[in-house]
């Protein structure tokens, strides 16, 4: 009975044993499944999935290059890193409808021939959104790729000399595309061409070459961005419909030092901009081009620049008014000589502001009595000689103005005439990056200086100020009793 009694029990733990055993087993079975959930090879986990399914992508480092052939929607949980090899592109989208969202894509190759790309997309309606692209030399790519959306992304160029670097975003023969909310530095341009129907909206493009670079499209509505730090803000060639409102163009002082820079283009509205400290605020070349159209500058700002605005003197039909040119170095420039008389500097009875306006305004209407002339004989010679430019705000420059207020017979002729300038400086809409407009935020700076003035003026000699009074009282016949 002892003997039956031990060889069950035995049996009884062999068969507990085997239990955790198998227990054990089904565990790291279960961790090996989960496991696989999050494999290291982002491709196979793509090519297994069904189309128009939602892959969500763990943290982690994935190897790249990665081709997208079918509707797929990738979503990196905590940004996910997929890295290139240094050569070729990282991430290639051939199929429709795919989204690409919350990643860091890094690590293209260099080679301006192959255009090597963080992210090209050649399918359409593709959204590539909140990623963060770096070290790729050019950022994002959509090459006949209509209806995209590239919206939220950040884009950092590879440290290479502005001439090796290739465009952070780059939109070819992609019509209707979204480019929204963007941050871009230290690439070579954004480029919209051939791709009409297209909307460039909030974004922040800055220490670069071109800003943005729109060519051979038409209707665009490009508003809310900033542009800041590059060799030209914005350059747009040869298009038509183009609106341009409520932008930030700022310190854009490269070679070409434009602002904004118009060829050729034609039915463009400017409107509510902010052209701060450009080599050059605006530059036209015979813009509009088509007949019947024109180019509106309304409510703009034009300040600090040093020239407020350069056109040749093909430039016609263009319309001006409440606009603000402020303190720039020179106000109009035409370049090559000539004059401007062929576009209209009023509309509807208003001008535009002038800070070196010398007019009055007798009647108190906010207009001036006087027209608003450009006649400079020193700005007249600088325009067909621009090399004359140095010796601005120098006495050469004075001599030749004075002679020729002195001597009527040297007098040039007008370049343009504003007949109603505005004696008061319009209010302009809110525009990014700017909390203030120019003259009133300096107006506060300084007050601000002055009460620091006078406080410390006070605490200096207010102790040399009683002692003096004490000293003098009997003088003012006062008394210390």
């Amino acid at each position: 009975m002892g003997a039956r009694t031990h060889l069950h029990r035995s049996r009884l733990a062999t068969l507990s044993g085997s239990a955790v055993l198998v227990l054990c087993l089904l565990v790291a079975g279960g961790a090996a499944l989960h496991a696989q959930t999050a494999p290291q090879n982002l491709q196979a986990l793509i090519d297994a999935a069904a189309p128009g399914a939602t892959l969500t992508v763990a943290a982690g480092t994935y190897a790249a290059p990665l081709t997208i052939d079918k509707p797929l929607t990738l979503v990196g949980d905590g940004m996910p890193v997929i890295q290139g090899d240094g050569s070729g592109d990282v991430v290639l989208i051939t199929a429709p409808d795919v989204t690409l969202r919350g990643f860091v894509i890094r690590g293209s190759g260099d080679s301006l021939d192959r255009e090597d790309t963080g992210i090209k997309v050649a399918a359409p309606r593709a959204v590539i959104e909140g990623n963060q692209v770096e070290d790729a030399l050019f950022g994002i790519y959509l090459e006949q790729a209509a209806e995209g959306v590239i919206r939220g992304n950040t884009i950092h160029g590879m440290a290479l000399p502005i001439s090796r670097r290739g465009d952070g975003l780059k939109i070819w023969y992609s019509p209707r595309t979204l480019v929204e909310a963007n941050v871009m530095r230290d690439t070579r341009d954004a480029i919209l061409w051939y791709s009409p129907e297209s909307v460039v909206r909030r974004n922040d493009f800055a220490d670069g070459r071109y800003g943005l670079h729109m060519m051979q499209s038409d209707q665009h509505t490009i508003e809310d961005n900033v542009f800041r730090g590059n060799s030209v803000g914005i350059y747009v060639m040869y298009g038509t419909g183009f609106t341009m409102r409520r932008n930030l163009i700022a310190d854009n002082r490269g070679p070409s030092g434009y602002g904004i820079g118009l060829k050729e283009a034609s039915d463009v509205l400017l409107e509510g901009n902010r052209i701060v400290n450009n080599r050059v605020g605006v530059y036209s070349d015979a813009s509009p081009l088509r007949p019947e159209t024109n180019v509106t500058y309304a409510n703009n700002l034009l300040a600090f620049n040093e020239i407020g605005l350069e056109m040749l003197p093909n430039t016609q039909a263009n319309r001006f008014h409440d606009n603000i040119l402020l303190d720039n170095g020179q106000q109009i420039n035409v370049a090559g000589g000539g004059d401007l008389m062929r576009n209209e500097w009023a509309v509807d009875g208003r001008g535009n502001y002038w800070s070196d306006y010398a007019g009055f305004d007798a009647d108190g209407d906010a207009i001036g009595d006087l027209p608003y002339t450009a006649k400079s004989l020193f700005d007249t010679l600088t325009g067909a000689h621009p090399d004359l430019r140095l010796f601005q705000l120098g006495p050469a420059g004075d001599a030749l103005d004075l002679a020729a207020k002195a001597f009527p017979l040297f007098a040039p002729q007008p370049r343009m005439t504003d007949p109603a300038p505005l004696t008061q400086a319009p209010g302009l809409p809110p525009a990014p990056g700017m909390s203030a407009p120019p003259r009133t935020a300096n107006l506060a700076v300084a007050m601000a200086m002055i009460g620091v003035a006078l406080i410390i003026l006070a605490l200096g000699i207010g102790p040399h100020l009683h002692r003096w009074a004490a000293g003098h009282s009997n003088e003012f016949g006062t008394s210390h009793d």
